[in-house]
């Protein structure tokens, strides 16, 4: 709808009162902030001299210990306040350069009169008139801007459903306080703003997406019935983006009872963390907290095993499948898919209640290479109280009875020779320290250190306790529980059960074990195993588990994840066309992951349209993938994808190279060249980082950060994350050529937004070749110059 003068005229003088008022705010604050924060810095300066401290009487010590208390109260106040002023002050400098991004004016049902409302990312109240100048984008009623065209239209407050008529929606660009683009809609969010959108660079970090999120993204964000919420999006359809606005919105309606601590994001990998840690805190809100699995498997098993990651597994997948696949190879594969299963969770869970009756395993209690406690005695001991027992409970029973035998064997150590011969080696200040704490110790027992027989028993006692600490520890820990043992007499238990490669299959669990590698398929079954053996440990503060790349995960580490944390809700965002891993996806059918809480409590919102790349990258894409034809593109056009064939490894280099600076030329922030294997990304930057004249930098699984300019990223380390443009390094027949290739080239080509180039060392593979010769241009690259097939020629600088 065309805009008047007027209309113009009106929002501009709009603009310039708001953002007057934001700034007088703003001074306000930061007045205020810089004032509390001197009251912070004089408690603690005179902190002690506003005590009254006096513990001669019992009454003393209680008044002084109340003047502590209330000094502490004090300074707790004034450092909250400063945090409150702070975080609003944080707020209002994002507000004042964009207000707000949009407009609905509102007339309630059996009204006369209406409402105008302005959304931004947060409120804004003007406490002269009492009148809320920008509404939060998450206030109920801020709903109607992203379901509604004008019209008839209803909306949900705490109150209940509030109906009426929606008279105009209108949007903003403004930037720097100044209105730069401004236009009426009868859409949820106009083509045009968004357009503008998606056609800017990509940034080296997710940014907020809160002035272009589509109706069905609203869905996802605002839904607060679901226990849990699977989000099946393809790719680019903004399904991480909305999981965090959702993060927001949840913070804000539930900000009495729910705080970002609460809440915990599962991502693919570390760089992923770095890529989407700014949106919250561009939202005004504090970030959750971030891990990823990985991590976790780290936290609780890696001071016994040194454990193999998702990525490393992946990498023996593909460069064993690209050898030919041995037997061992075969084997291992096997092993992987059914490790992952809910099968063997079962089988683990049986295991588990037979070794009530009999088959547990422990190590012995060893000090100094001399046995305490050998493991038979711990076995008989296990199995001496009463069967109705629950494991972890007897466990509990024995680690006191261990703790005394421990004692016990301290008493008798005191005149052994080598506690003579650890006291000698004392130091002067080892022996000061220790004579100070004995000393204390023994206060009030009668006890001088006038006698050398007395200082002797006590110093003895003192190296005992010390030298006996880490079996201590140990024992508390339930380490003498012979856990890696456990799971391999599973293993030997299922041999007889003859499953698939099984002896194979045990044979290298047995021998990783041995030398203290954990492979990946491994980590999750060995941990229930743990904990279903020692206690299982549950997280009851979180209240919301995000996971991301939810296809990913096995069924048997969903079902974990959801014994973990047994107090929350999950929201799962996932892709079908993206499940690369070895193992059974949880996508591959919805059945794992939607029956982990049962319909009643699972919600199943489908995103099909895909906003990140260009209308032709999508046409292109959709075909690699089984049911691509559902995959909707938005309408934002540009070049067709193009695949250069070349004949030889140097040829191919010397392409890309050119391919590189081409695009650097044209001004694109962030150049992908996306290799399928970590080898194959080392290869390829060793090869092409003296060709460019712009730093090459290769993205590793180590990699903390993600940055812009020209990054070397293997296909599975991309997921989630966007470029300019990308480059396939070979996406020839010998590189992509099997099924289970197709996900993955799937995923490297969907990471582009604007401009995708696919390489191939030969004959392109099936995925690109089984299409439509219109959705690609497809050439033949030979020294300087580029022949089309079929479609004329062109120059290679054209490129």
């Amino acid at each position: 709808m065309h805009l008047s003068e007027q209309d113009w005229a009106a929002e501009k003088q709009r603009v310039e009162e708001v953002t007057g008022k934001i700034q007088t705010k703003i001074q306000v604050l930061e007045e205020q902030v810089s004032q509390v924060q001197s009251d912070v810095v004089e408690i603690r300066k005179h902190y002690w001299d506003d005590v009254t401290m006096d513990m001669s009487t019992t009454e003393d010590a209680v008044e002084s210990i109340a003047s502590i208390r209330q000094q502490a109260e004090v300074l707790s106040e004034r450092e909250r306040t400063h945090r409150q002023a702070f975080a609003a002050l944080g707020k209002m400098r994002k507000l004042v350069q964009s207000p707000y991004f949009g407009r609905i004016d509102f007339r309630e049902r059996d009204e006369r009169g209406g409402d105008t409302i302005y959304l931004g990312i947060a409120g804004f109240l003007d406490e002269e008139k009492d009148d809320y100048l920008v509404y939060d984008w998450r206030a109920p009623i801020s709903s109607l801007y992203y379901d509604f065209a004008p019209g008839e239209v209803t909306f949900s407050t705490p109150n209940g459903a509030v109906e009426g008529e929606m008279l105009l929606k209108r949007q903003f660009v403004i930037r720097d306080r100044k209105i730069h683009l401004m236009f009426d809609t009868g859409l949820t969010i106009g083509d045009e703003l968004l357009k503008q959108v998606l056609s800017r660079s990509s940034d080296a970090q997710m940014k907020t997406i809160v002035a272009t999120i589509q109706k069905e993204q609203n869905r996802i964000i605002r839904n607060d019935q679901a226990r849990m919420l699977i989000v099946q999006g393809v790719a680019g359809s903004g399904k991480t983006s909305a999981a965090l606005q959702r993060v927001a919105y949840l913070l804000y309606k539930h900000r009495d009872q729910l705080s970002s601590d609460q809440m915990v994001l599962f991502s693919p990998n570390p760089l992923f963390n770095h890529y989407v840690s700014t949106v919250l805190p561009e939202l005004g809100e504090e970030n959750m907290q971030q891990t990823t699995y990985q991590a976790y498997l780290e936290h609780r098993l890696g001071d016994r095993f040194e454990i193999e990651d998702s990525f490393t597994q992946l990498e023996y997948v593909l460069q064993e499948q690209d050898a030919g696949g041995a037997a061992a190879y075969q084997a291992r594969l096997s092993g992987i898919r059914f490790k992952s299963s809910s099968a063997f969770q079962a089988i683990v869970q049986a295991y588990q209640l037979g070794l009530q009756q009999e088959g547990m395993l422990f190590s012995p209690i060893v000090f100094r290479d001399r046995e305490i406690v050998s493991a038979d005695k711990l076995v008989k001991r296990f199995y001496s109280y009463d069967s109705v027992i629950r494991i972890p409970n007897r466990l509990e029973l024995m680690q006191g009875w261990l703790l005394e035998q421990l004692e016990r064997f301290a008493e008798l150590e005191r005149e052994a020779a080598w506690v003579e011969d650890e006291i000698e080696l004392l130091s002067s200040e080892d022996y000061h320290r220790a004579f100070e704490r004995l000393r204390k110790m023994e206060r009030g027992d009668g006890v001088t250190f006038d006698d050398y027989e007395q200082e002797r028993v006590l110093l003895a006692r003192m190296v005992i306790k010390e030298q006996l600490k880490p079996v201590r520890d140990a024992v508390k820990r339930l380490k003498f529980v012979d856990l890696t043992g456990l799971y391999v007499q599973l293993h030997v238990g299922l041999i007889a059960e003859e499953q698939a490669h099984w002896s194979a299959v045990h044979e290298r669990t047995h021998e990783e074990l041995a030398n203290g590698r954990l492979p990946y398929e491994d980590a999750t079954p060995l941990l229930y195993l743990m904990e279903a053996v020692c206690g299982f440990q549950t997280n009851g503060a979180v209240r919301h588990v995000i996971i991301d790349e939810a296809q990913d995960y096995s069924p048997f580490q969903l079902a974990y994840l959801k014994r973990l944390f047994p107090r929350c809700r999950m929201t799962a965002l996932g892709d079908l066309g993206q499940a690369i891993y070895a193992h059974a996806s949880a996508y591959s059918d919805m059945e794992p992951i939607a029956s982990l809480y049962g319909p009643e409590q699972t919600e199943v919102i489908r995103l099909f349209r895909s906003y990140r790349s260009t209308r032709e990258i999508v046409e292109f894409t959709r075909g690699i993938v089984p049911g691509g034809d559902a995959i909707e593109p938005f309408t934002r056009g540009g070049a067709k994808p193009r695949v250069i064939q070349a004949s030889d490894r140097g040829s191919l280099h010397s392409l890309l190279a050119a391919e590189v600076e081409r695009l650097r030329g044209e001004g694109y922030a962030s150049v992908a060249i996306i290799t399928k294997t970590a080898s194959e990304g080392r290869l390829a930057q060793e090869a092409l980082e003296p060709m460019l004249a712009a730093p090459l930098v290769l993205v590793t699984k180590h990699s903390p950060t993600f940055e812009s300019g020209v990054l070397v990223i293997p296909s599975y380390l991309a997921k989630g994350v966007e470029f300019d443009a990308v480059l396939v390094y070979d996406g020839s027949h010998h590189q992509y050529g099997l099924e289970n290739d197709r996900k993955l080239f799937y995923t490297a080509c969907t990471r582009a937004m604007h401009e995708l180039r696919i390489f191939s060392l030969g004959e392109p593979c099936q995925w690109i070749t089984n299409q439509s010769p219109d959705t690609y241009e497809f050439v033949v690259g030979e020294e300087s110059k580029i022949h089309s097939l079929g479609k004329g020629i062109v120059e290679a600088g054209e490129l």
